[in-house]
């Protein structure tokens, strides 16, 4: 734009000395203070278009999938790089001591919410748990863990966020980049506009906040309608959260988790919380570590020492803990679900026997 108005006064008038040097100083700090801004880091809409990375990643995109590069050029000249995304993705929750984590979900507001979420989806609840052999209270506190029942699914931009972290998070970069070629799969295989979805600072979508790879894999229509929606159909959402489940082979009617006892110092010679099951009965009784729940002769057992409120707490987790986890890695996450899914069905139990014992 400066350089048109140096044209246009030499066009039409007589420059003076003093009015070209004011020109050429303005031209100058223009172009200095876009090279500071570029050397801070702060990257313009439309900054991510310029790099070699992004324009190899377009070059696959439409090599590999046949995508359109124009569209792909014009997505990638509006993505804005999410700094909140980056603070936040070093900092999960699940990093907090279990004694400060279980709070967060385990509260009243969260359980109450539970049963009415379970009161008006039963019909739903019911035909999936028959469907797929996942127990309905299990699927709701998956849901109330995630999104509070759907009600904070997310508020950051799922293409920026997977751009910001697949191109400006090397510790993840590899994983968020696969992520991102899905997610320009999904939206063009489910007809959703990828600039206007909003999810985690991770990029997890909808009430059950799947990953792209995720809800290509494992999001269903549930309700019948042809779309596979779980941002606004809960038969969708549900329905999704038990072919999850069920494709990582959850084991229908078999136990989850229990808690264990104790004696000694012994136990801490074994590796505890690793989510994948390493240690038979035998092993953990070696240790003096004795489950309160059944345990089949055979099985594998997960084991976890976690510093609760009270103190030192022992579990012992199954097949179906394990399960659990591979919606989310880690053991807190998991426990957490089972404590909520106890807690809910507890509480809606225990109000139906208010309701058939109330005077009528």
């Amino acid at each position: 734009m400066i350089l048109l108005i140096v044209f246009y006064h030499a066009m039409r008038c007589v420059v003076t000395g003093s009015m070209l040097r004011q020109i050429i100083v303005i031209t100058s700090l223009t172009v200095l203070t876009g090279n500071a801004l570029a050397g801070e880091g702060v990257i313009q809409r439309g900054g991510y278009l310029q790099r070699q990375d992004i324009q190899t990643f377009i070059t696959m995109m439409v090599k590999t999938h046949g995508q359109s590069e124009t569209k792909l050029r014009r997505l990638f000249g509006q993505a804005k790089r999410q700094q909140r995304v980056l603070d936040l993705v070093q900092k999960p929750a699940e990093g907090k001591p279990w004694s400060d984590y279980r709070p967060i979900f385990l509260t009243d507001k969260r359980i109450d919410a539970g049963v009415q979420f379970w009161n008006a989806h039963q019909e739903i609840l019911d035909r999936a748990e028959a469907e797929y052999g996942v127990p309905r209270e299990i699927i709701v506190a998956i849901i109330g863990v995630e999104t509070f029942y759907g009600t904070r699914m997310g508020r950051f931009p799922v293409f920026d966020t997977l751009v910001t972290l697949g191109f400006d998070y090397p510790k993840r970069g590899p994983f968020f980049t696969k992520q991102l070629e899905h997610y320009l799969q999904m939206t063009q295989e489910e007809s959703l506009p990828p600039l206007e979805l909003k999810g985690s600072y991770a990029g997890a979508m909808g009430m059950g906040q799947f990953i792209p790879s995720s809800y290509r894999d494992f999001a269903v229509d549930f309700n019948g309608d042809g779309r596979r929606d779980l941002f606004h159909s809960v038969d969708d959402a549900i329905g999704s959260v038990a072919n999850y489940f069920k494709h990582h082979q959850w084991h229908p009617g078999e136990e989850i988790i229990s808690r264990a006892r104790a004696i000694g110092n012994d136990h801490q010679a074994l590796k505890a919380n690793d989510r994948k099951p390493g240690y038979t009965l035998r092993q953990l009784k070696a240790a003096k570590v004795y489950p309160r729940g059944a345990v089949a002769p055979n099985e594998t057992l997960v084991y976890l020492r976690l510093q609760g409120k009270d103190g030192l707490e022992h579990w012992v987790g199954h097949h179906n803990f394990y399960v659990i986890t591979q919606y989310n890695h880690s053991v807190k996450y998991a426990l957490a679900v089972y404590q909520l899914s106890q807690a809910i069905m507890a509480r809606r139990r225990h109000r139906d026997q208010d309701i058939s014992t109330s005077p009528r």
